[in-house]
C-alpha cells in the first residue's frame, strides 16, 4: 500500500499541494498518496490523531493551523522553532517532529527561479505575523546587507525584529518610518492581496532593479505587486514559486529525495492562467 500523506487546513477544497506532491511522487518513482483533509477549526489535534490512525506518515498544514501544530510537536528541527510555527510534521515511533519549510522555499524561489542574490541586498519584509516570522531566518543567512520589518503596528515589527536579532541586526517599525528608504527587495507577508488593500507605502521605496515578491498568488498581478510596480518596482513575482519550493522541501524532509521543480511550476502556472 502506497504511503499517506495530506495537507490540513480550513477551507482546504482550494490547495494545490495533493496535485504538486502527485507530479513530485510521479517523476521522481515514490510511492505514495497525498490527500487534502478538512480539519475543524477548534479540532485540529484529533484530525491529526484519526489521521496516524488511518496511516499517515506525514502532513502539510496550512492555515490556521501553523500554530497549534507548533505547540502538537514533541520535537522540534531548529527552523521550525525559530518560526514559532510548523507547516510539515512527521510521524514516527510514535512522536510528532514539526518542521518549517516556509523559508527555505521563499529563498530557493527568490535565489533561485528568479536568480536574486540576496547577498548585500537591502531587504524590506512587510507584515509581523506568522508569515514574516517563518522566513526571516532563512533571509538573513543569505547575508543580506540589511533587513528591515515594517508593519502597521511598529511595536510587533520592533518585537519581531529583537526576536531575531542574535542572528543580525534587525530593525523594525512602521510603515511611516520607511520615508525617506529604499530597498533591492521589498517582500509581502501581510494578508493585503487577499483583501484586496493597498498598503501605506511612501514613494521611493523601490531602488532600481529592484524586486518585488507577494507570497500570495493568484490569476494575475495581486493587488501588492500592481502597487509596486505603480511605484517603480524593477521586478514583480507572486508567491506561486515559494509554494511549490516549500512543497520540495517537504518532500524531501519526508522521502530524503528532492524533486525537480521547474516543470511542476510550470504546469502550475498554466493551470492558473488558463
Amino acid at each position: 500500500m502506497s504511503d499517506l500523506y495530506c495537507v490540513f487546513g480550513n477551507p482546504i477544497a482550494h490547495s494545490r499541494s495533493p496535485a504538486i506532491h502527485a507530479a513530485f511522487a510521479a517523476a521522481s518513482g515514490e510511492d505514495l498518496r497525498y490527500e487534502a483533509r478538512l480539519a475543524p477549526v477548534d479540532g485540529f489535534a484529533a484530525a491529526v490523531a484519526e489521521f496516524i490512525v488511518d496511516g499517515g506518515k506525514g502532513a502539510n498544514v496550512t492555515v490556521p493551523f501553523k500554530e497549534e501544530a507548533y505547540r502538537l510537536c514533541d520535537r522540534l528541527s531548529e527552523r521550525a522553532a525559530r518560526a514559532g510555527a510548523v507547516n510539515t510534521l512527521v510521524f514516527r515511533n510514535g512522536g510528532i517532529a514539526g518542521d518549517n519549510t516556509d523559508g527555505a522555499g521563499l529563498v530557493r524561489d527568490i535565489a533561485g527561479n528568479l536568480d536574486f542574490a540576496l547577498a548585500g541586498r537591502r531587504i524590506l519584509l512587510l507584515g509581523a505575523g506568522g508569515a514574516a516570522r517563518g522566513v526571516i531566518a532563512p533571509l538573513l543567512a543569505g547575508t543580506p546587507a540589511s533587513l528591515h520589518i515594517a508593519n502597521r503596528s511598529a511595536d510587533k515589527a520592533q518585537q519581531l525584529a529583537a526576536a531575531f536579532s542574535d542572528i543580525a541586526p534587525v530593525g523594525g517599525g512602521s510603515f511611516a518610518e520607511l520615508a525617506g528608504r529604499s530597498f533591492d527587495l521589498v517582500i509581502n507577508a501581510t494578508s493585503a492581496s487577499l483583501s484586496g488593500d493597498t498598503l501605506p507605502l511612501p514613494a521611493g521605496l523601490f531602488a532600481p532593479e529592484s524586486l518585488a515578491y507577494d507570497m500570495m498568488y493568484g490569476k494575475g498581478e495581486t493587488p501588492f505587486l500592481q502597487q509596486a510596480r505603480g511605484q517603480g518596482a524593477g521586478r514583480c513575482a507572486d508567491g506561486l514559486g515559494m509554494l511549490v519550493e516549500q512543497a520540495a522541501e517537504a518532500f524531501f524532509v519526508w522521502r530524503g529525495v528532492r524533486p525537480q521543480t521547474a516543470g511542476v511550476l510550470a504546469d502550475l502556472r498554466r493551470q492558473i492562467a488558463g
